[in-house]
């Protein structure tokens, strides 16, 4: 199939994303056709999948359509793979304008600028350093000013370190107060400053579970989904690790995925964005996790008369 075959329709997508306002007769003036043309391309992309937008006289298209959606998650990192990234071209020797465009640009889509001052980098190696001198010694550390996100408070955290991961951005320690292993971000530590104790609750420093969707945690969350032909290729496609966990049914047209995560929030997302294709079938837990995905997200939309999937959707 030709791409010029659809040229006015993807001229149209570019116009209706370009931050301006448009309206029905400047647009298709833009296209150089009429007007009721323009409608046609107007419900072809609606039919799409697209949701047009008419604010007065002026058209746009909402940012949260399906496609979007689809599109962004499959092509923007996240900031954790971002930050990633933007370490891996500070630790390059290399000085040009392309390395220097790069770094600019994570900088400011992912608000990194903070996180990769001069300043920040010390801090941080510093922060690795004395962690790893402590774990060799197995020493006990204070987590001076560790910010919290979750709490968002910012205090010290006595901890024995024993696993840095995800090359050192993280470092897993049990934490003397709450009794539990935890995981810490090496760039909210503001110092680690290590004490003349050494580790006394050696066994309870527990290994990390990571699931296929790159989640990690201490608990092992069962769930089972019944997945169609479409659930079941994107599943094998976008996470090829799962392969051991499906099997087929007798019918050959449904597959059984059966495995534990550490997080609902990688398999509920690949769920949620699949729901036609996809049966929860245990636990309990993730059944009421998805429903009250449902129900935010409806909250969210309420108002809007609901329309029946066409069957170019999935």
């Amino acid at each position: 199939m030709r791409l010029e075959k659809f040229g006015n329709e993807l001229e149209l997508l570019l116009l209706l994303t370009d931050n301006n306002n448009y309206t029905a007769q400047q647009l298709a003036d833009r296209l150089h056709v009429t007007r009721r043309n323009l409608y046609y391309y107007l419900d072809y992309l609606r039919n799409s999948g697209f949701q047009v937008i008419k604010t007065g006289a002026y058209y746009r298209l909402d940012p949260n359509s399906k496609f979007f959606r689809r599109l962004h998650d499959n092509i923007v990192f996240t900031k954790e793979e971002a930050a990633y990234l933007r370490r891996m071209l500070e630790a390059s020797n290399k000085k040009d304008i392309i390395l220097a465009t790069l770094k600019t640009k994570l900088d400011r889509y992912y608000s990194l600028e903070g996180s990769f001052s001069p300043a920040a980098l010390k801090r941080i190696h510093n922060n690795v350093r004395t962690l790893k001198e402590a774990m060799e010694t197995q020493s006990v550390v204070v987590l001076r000013g560790y910010s919290s996100p979750h709490s968002k408070t910012v205090s010290d955290r006595v901890v024995e370190p024993y696993l840095l991961m995800n090359d050192d951005l993280d470092v897993r320690c049990y934490e003397m107060q709450s009794d539990m292993c935890k995981t810490f971000k090496v760039s909210r530590i503001k110092s680690v400053e290590v004490m003349d104790v050494f580790w006394m609750n050696q066994a309870k420093h527990s290994d990390l579970f990571t699931d296929i969707f790159m989640f990690s945690g201490d608990e092992k969350l069962p769930v089972k989904l019944r997945l169609g032909q479409l659930a079941y290729n994107l599943l094998l496609e976008e996470y090829p690790q799962s392969h051991p966990f499906l099997a087929p049914e007798k019918d050959e047209k449904h597959w059984i995925f059966k495995a534990d995560v550490a997080s609902y929030l990688g398999i509920g997302r690949f769920v949620l964005g699949l729901f036609q294709d996809i049966e929860v079938l245990q636990d309990q837990r993730f059944k009421q996790y998805i429903a009250g995905c449902v129900e935010q997200m409806s909250q969210k939309v309420s108002g809007f008369r609901p329309v029946r999937p066409t069957n170019n959707e999935p």
